[in-house]
């Protein structure tokens, strides 16, 4: 069900104009699903253009490298009657912004809450929450989803009875070679390294199979460094980011280094949320819930540590993620509880975050992604 505007005409393309697509929750709160959005990468101005498609708790969103194809995890727990989450597949009119559904399938596990593709568009890789697990699902010609091709169930715990008594997958990305699939599982308090098959999806235990992180860490989201020698996991519970070596060769993760995400007076709730590496490679940002803020970090050039450089207000409640603007110019925070989207520039030699003063109403904003428009 589209619900756009009818007096919004179809803009033309243009280099620093984008679709914006914004996966929201829909269970307690007002939204109905994913909304698109303008976006003027010369201004940075976000302008609404309505809800593109109605949907079921569809958390987070990924884009296909060629922009034709979205896919969005639905965050539920009884997709046709089981216990299990959905992926769901849409066509995108990159003229209007409109979403086409085209199937949904199961993701065999409950609350699936993080999505991505691999680098060549062929799979759609989930990670289910609940369910503890991870799977990938064949791109067929039409942009739809097969059936799971790839399915692993983690199992273990770590100390923490409360979060981590169970196995809990919070994050899937491949590698930038594309051979290897990293997964942050929050339960467990490993970064687990599974080898891609590249023809049948499936995913095979790397040797070594996982790094560790101090237990009671809780790893939620995971981000490379464009150089591809680093990588860095968000740690949910410590509110703080491990950084690693990384040998692409072996798909081996060394750690190197913790550092909080949060100031050193703080003594409130520990929930950090998001995490992403600017295209330069020169800052890393996070987001802390509760905190209600975005950590900014400098990128040691060789040696891949960081370096906390402030803590940047997001404006709003519950900053559950964040996107860069493909530019690396602009960053939009998603205020999940108070509903709002905020922009700020990014300096380009500091990486200090200045609010531009725009602010958008979304009904509970959970994921950003950026399509380029026809």
């Amino acid at each position: 069900m589209l619900l756009f505007s009818t007096t919004q005409a179809p803009q033309k393309s243009s280099s620093q104009q984008y679709l914006v697509y914004v996966g929201t929750f829909t269970a307690k709160y007002s939204s109905k699903g994913i909304y698109a959005f303008r976006f003027d990468a010369a201004t940075g101005q976000l302008s609404p253009t309505g809800l593109a498609a109605e949907s079921a708790d569809p958390s987070f969103l990924a884009v296909d490298p060629s922009d034709k194809y979205l896919y969005a995890v639905n965050e539920i727990d009884n997709f046709n009657g089981g216990n299990y989450g959905a992926v769901s597949a849409f066509a995108i009119d990159r003229k209007n912004g409109a979403l086409k559904l085209l199937n949904q399938v199961s993701t065999h596990g409950a609350r699936p809450c993080h999505i991505s593709l691999d680098t060549t568009g062929r799979f759609v890789l989930v990670a289910n929450y609940e369910g503890g697990s991870v799977g990938t699902f064949p791109v067929q010609y039409d942009g739809s989803l097969g059936l799971i091709a790839g399915f692993v169930q983690h199992s273990g715990s770590s100390i923490d009875k409360d979060r981590q008594e169970s196995p809990h997958a919070h994050w899937i990305g491949p590698s930038p070679d594309n051979r290897f699939v990293m997964v942050a599982d929050l339960g467990l308090d490993d970064v687990l390294v599974y080898r891609l098959d590249p023809n049948k999806g499936s995913l095979t235990p790397d040797d070594p199979p996982y790094a560790q992180v101090k237990p009671g860490s809780g790893p939620r989201h995971f981000a490379f460094h464009p150089n591809g020698k680093f990588a860095y996991v968000l740690n949910e519970m410590a509110s703080n980011v491990t950084a690693f070596t990384y040998q692409a060769q072996k798909g081996s993760l060394s750690p190197i280094q913790t550092i909080p995400t949060l100031p050193k007076d703080y003594t409130g709730a520990k929930q950090a949320a998001e995490l992403v590496v600017h295209p330069s490679g020169k800052f890393l940002y996070a987001s802390n819930r509760a905190h209600d803020s975005i950590a900014v970090f400098a990128i040691h050039p060789a040696k891949g540590t960081l370096t906390l450089t402030g803590n940047v207000s997001t404006k709003g409640r519950t900053p559950r993620s964040f996107a860069l603007d493909p530019t690396g110019k602009f960053l939009l925070a998603a205020n999940q509880d108070s509903g709002n989207i905020v922009i700020f520039r990014i300096d380009a030699v500091t990486g200090e975050l200045t609010p531009t003063g725009q602010v958008v109403e979304t009904p509970a904003p959970v994921c950003i992604v950026f399509v380029r428009p026809e």
